[in-house]
């Protein structure tokens, strides 16, 4: 448990300091270099890697989208590689097999997706920030995008730890529990009201929507566990215990960032159609 504590703090470290330089280029260049290293992840996971014509191009995609995905070659940059993979295969149709190219383009562009909503959010925030003169918008919609998967895994992680009797679901991953899964939902639902309170204390041009704060809190704690769960299976299907060893007690980035891979969108999609702010 220690190991996971001080390797969970480093990788926190890292977080604030990308957060205080979030008006800057650093945050696309942590983004691209996570996706980046999380698509080798599941690519090796899943014996796809070292088909190199396919996979350093995938690889590259991820580190490069999160600096395009606001502008207006996004999309032609997401063209360009799905037609470079598929021509990589009908070049070399008879080493690589249909599965891998389809399995690649899929895993790249899904990771990379999910994780540029990270840079999009953190961009309506800014523009809405510009509009209403609610400092630090988008940096709390970054904030909550992050929070919104670790808050729970990590309050499930302890609640299970010592309250936990009863497995959620033991054959895709034996140590989460029934009550570290209910811990999980209510305190994220919890701490994000708190979280959001201290926002509206430092930035009083807001008034916060607790009610759908709390909602919003339950749900991304789900749909983050379900993340959580989606990439045990394929783990366990690929017969590995985690995608890497970059942050030991953890594992890989695609162990830590599995949730966010399904929280980020979800969130964005639930600012866009229900408020929790409203300005004054």
């Amino acid at each position: 448990m220690l190991t996971r504590i001080i390797s969970g703090a480093v990788g926190v470290a890292i977080a604030i300091i990308v957060i205080i330089f979030h008006d800057t280029f650093a945050l696309n260049l942590a983004i691209g270099l996570i996706s980046a290293i999380m698509i080798y992840e599941i690519l090796n996971a899943v014996k796809s890697f070292s088909t190199y014509i396919i996979s350093l191009p995938s690889i590259l995609y991820g580190a490069v989208m999160p600096f395009l995905i606001s502008t207006k070659y996004a999309f032609l940059a997401t063209f360009v590689y799905v037609l470079c993979i598929f021509g990589a295969s009908i070049i070399y149709h008879n080493k690589i097999k249909y599965t891998k190219t389809l399995i690649t383009i899929a895993c790249s562009i899904l990771i990379s997706a999910a994780m540029c909503t990270l840079v999009s959010l953190h961009e309506a925030g800014m523009i809405i920030q510009k509009l209403s003169g609610a400092k630090y918008l988008g940096v709390m919609y970054l904030i909550m995008g992050l929070c919104g998967a670790w808050i729970a895994d990590t309050a499930a992680y302890f609640v299970g730890t010592f309250l936990g009797k009863n497995k959620l679901c033991p054959e895709i991953s034996p140590k989460k529990t029934i009550e570290g899964f209910a811990g999980g939902i209510l305190i994220t639902g919890i701490l994000f009201m708190l979280i959001n309170l201290i926002y509206s204390k430092i930035v009083p041009e807001i008034s916060v929507n607790y009610f759908n704060v709390c909602i919003l809190g339950i749900l991304l704690a789900i749909v983050g566990t379900i993340g959580d769960l989606s990439a045990s299976i394929l783990k366990r299907q690929c017969g590995i215990k985690d995608y890497g060893n970059i942050m030991p007690g953890h594992g890989g980035l695609m162990d830590r960032f599995d949730s966010v891979l399904f929280v980020a969108p979800f969130l964005y999609a639930f600012v866009t159609v229900f408020d929790i702010y409203s300005f004054k």
